[in-house]
């Protein structure tokens, strides 16, 4: 099945230029592990800045430069969009569908109760500073209640889908929200939904009964 949503441009771009936080990036790459029209975009983007990079005259460099680069060589490199990296097929997040290789590579779990129908299993990228990154089952047919957010949130779809008035949503599928969207989420068909969540802030229920269920959902 082809994705038909994507992340924004400028998104594909910053991930491209590697000045995305590790967290956003997992969740943009996890999109364009599974759509071949965003790899072509982040293959037109590197060689352009390629290009760019090639054509520009020389710079002095400081005498501090090759004591920086060698400082970073014990660095983690984030994975290549075009093909996935390896990683430990045991554990927690060997057995999760269209979870990308270098995703599994990551500490993981265990999955946690935060709602009825509703598991969370938290992954810990060591670099990511400002998203949280952890997959979220939800039970096939549940409705979600309407809710907002406190910050960002990037979600890619791994198995089944979700609805909601931004359209339907499957596998592969990329969502975006933040604290100017307010939404009543559906899960579609017989199947559990599985996502790929990155998130700053906190999800913020709405209504009378969201407000009294506030504290007993931590996401």
């Amino acid at each position: 099945m082809t994705p038909s949503s994507h992340p924004p441009d400028v998104l594909l771009t910053a991930s491209a230029a590697g000045t995305l936080d590790l967290g956003w990036h997992i969740a943009v790459a996890t999109h364009v592990h599974g759509c071949a029209q965003c790899r072509a975009w982040i293959r037109m983007t590197e060689s352009v800045g390629g290009a760019l990079l090639e054509n520009s005259p020389p710079a002095v460099m400081s005498r501090e430069a090759l004591r920086m680069v060698e400082a970073r060589f014990g660095e983690a490199v984030a994975a290549p969009y075009a093909c996935e990296r390896p990683g430990p097929q045991t554990g927690l997040l060997a057995d999760i569908p269209g979870l990308p290789g270098f995703v599994r590579s990551y500490p993981a779990g265990p999955w946690r109760w935060v709602a009825p129908g509703i598991h969370l299993l938290p992954i810990y990228p060591s670099a990511a500073e400002e998203a949280r990154v952890f997959l979220l089952k939800a039970r096939a047919g549940l409705k979600l209640l309407p809710h907002t957010h406190t910050g960002t949130e990037m979600t890619c779809v791994l198995t089944g889908s979700f609805s909601h008035d931004g359209g339907q949503f499957s596998p592969a599928d990329f969502d975006l929200g933040d604290a100017s969207v307010d939404h009543t989420i559906s899960i579609d068909g017989t199947t559990d939904c599985v996502c790929l969540v990155a998130m700053s802030g906190k999800l913020r229920l709405k209504g009378f009964i969201g407000r009294l269920m506030q504290n007993f959902v931590s996401i």
